[in-house]
């Protein structure tokens, strides 16, 4: 076999510029996030309220999440990407607005809450359209041989905007405050159509145009529930996710467990993403191909160990040194998932089989935030992370048990075979 080119998708020039949008876009949300994660709970002091952030960006984007694929299948992607980029960046404009002192002076604390739930709302439809869109995109951009070098590469951009993103958020909070952070936020999403613009529009390969779209989203499901798979590797990941959300539950440990203020939060937020990218640039070195269901498993098995120790801990470096192993870990899982995806699905399916993965792992995220802000209220934030732990650990173990073949799973030759196609 050739010598692995750890820079293949790299040499494709609408591919660098994808990439500048991508960080940019997921820059600004990451960094979004955590700005309204600390202003609910700045104004609340109540865990349950970051759960409802999650909450009302998941009802959403699982509601529209098979509907939106159907729309990416059937029309031309980067039209379709400006389209979300200017949804985004008007509920970047709103929270700058909301957080204006005057107007939050104006208002009582229930209706700026209310106000922020619904632009976060409207944030969830836009994020519905945004996974599909940008999964189908790239496999316009660059050659198939290319895609797992590709989907290495987007995933590593995508984690340092989820690292810097945060970092900055936590710094900016402190030095800016809430209102002209949020003023950031908004910059960063006319960076990212910038980018954008200078992608060439790309044929439609959906051989399909025009059909009904209960019949295309009965046969996007159906596929995604026939390769077990894409199956196995999303539902490992949900499961994991959903029970290992600890970091919504951050605001909670920074301002009264670890007593570590905004820029404590911050290093906080982005531990996970900092382990994130880490693994991922070594993994455009070194191949996580072979064996890959194997090391899946042991990943999310760390993964899940590493949420017991924050939870446990009481002292800020430590707590900073277990999130940064679970991104390292997580880092492995998104890798060998991203691979999955791009070999096993077809062209014309792109958009409804990431629309699947987008309820699957995507809204995880959420439903998890939520779960962990319901388990703290009932139990306590530490007993919520350990508990979550816990469940990820023995979802692991009972995969591995029931599923050899998931177990067994090797994608090297898979990729062999396309390199000597090619």
């Amino acid at each position: 076999m050739a010598k692995k080119d750890p820079y293949a998708a790299l040499r494709f020039k609408e591919f660098r510029f994808f990439l500048f949008m991508r960080f940019a876009m997921v820059f600004a949300w990451a960094m979004q996030f955590v700005i309204i994660e600390w202003e609910v709970y700045s104004i609340t002091k109540d865990p349950l309220s970051l759960g409802f952030i999650g909450l009302m960006e998941i009802i959403p984007a699982v509601a529209m999440a098979l509907f939106a694929g159907h729309i990416v299948d059937q029309n031309e992607k980067k039209s379709l990407l400006v389209k979300c980029l200017l949804g985004f960046s008007t509920v970047s404009l709103g929270l700058f607005l909301i957080t204006i002192p005057s107007i939050q002076k104006a208002l009582s604390v229930s209706n700026v809450l209310l106000i922020i739930y619904a632009l976060v709302f409207l944030g969830g439809l836009v994020r519905a359209f945004i996974g599909p869109t940008v999964f189908s995109l790239l496999s316009l951009i660059v050659p198939k041989k290319t895609y797992p070098n590709a989907a290495t590469w987007s995933s590593s951009t995508w984690q340092m905007g989820a690292m810097f993103g945060p970092a900055l958020a936590g710094v900016s909070i402190s030095f800016m405050g809430v209102h002209w952070s949020m003023c950031l936020v908004f910059g960063f999403t006319v960076l990212a159509l910038l980018g954008l613009s200078q992608i060439e529009r790309k044929p439609i390969l959906n051989p399909k145009i025009g059909e009904p779209v209960f019949q295309s989203l009965k046969e996007g499901v159906r596929f995604v529930f026939k390769n077990h798979t894409i199956l196995g590797a999303l539902s490992l990941d949900m499961f994991a996710v959903l029970f290992g959300g600890a970091v919504a539950l951050l605001p909670v440990f920074a301002q009264d467990i670890l007593k570590v203020g905004s820029q404590g939060f911050g290093i906080l937020r982005a531990a996970p993403a900092v382990g994130s990218i880490v693994t991922m640039l070594a993994s455009a070195y070194f191949s996580l191909n072979k064996n890959a269901g194997k090391k899946l498993l042991i990943a999310i098995f760390i993964f899940g160990g590493s949420i017991i120790l924050f939870g446990l801990s009481e002292i800020f470096w430590v707590s900073v040194f277990a999130l940064f192993l679970s991104g390292v870990a997580d880092g492995v899982s998104v890798v060998i998932r991203s691979t999955i995806l791009q070999l096993h699905t077809p062209d014309h399916m792109r958009g409804r089989v990431s629309s699947v993965n987008s309820i699957f792992v995507g809204s995880s995220n959420e439903l998890g935030a939520f779960e962990s802000g319901v388990t703290a209220k009932l139990m306590g934030a530490v007993r919520a992370v350990v508990f979550g732990g816990c469940m990820t650990i023995g979802t692991v173990l009972v995969t591995a048990y029931v599923s050899p073949k998931f177990r067994n799973l090797d994608l090297e030759k898979e990729i062999e075979d396309l390199e000597k196609e090619s």
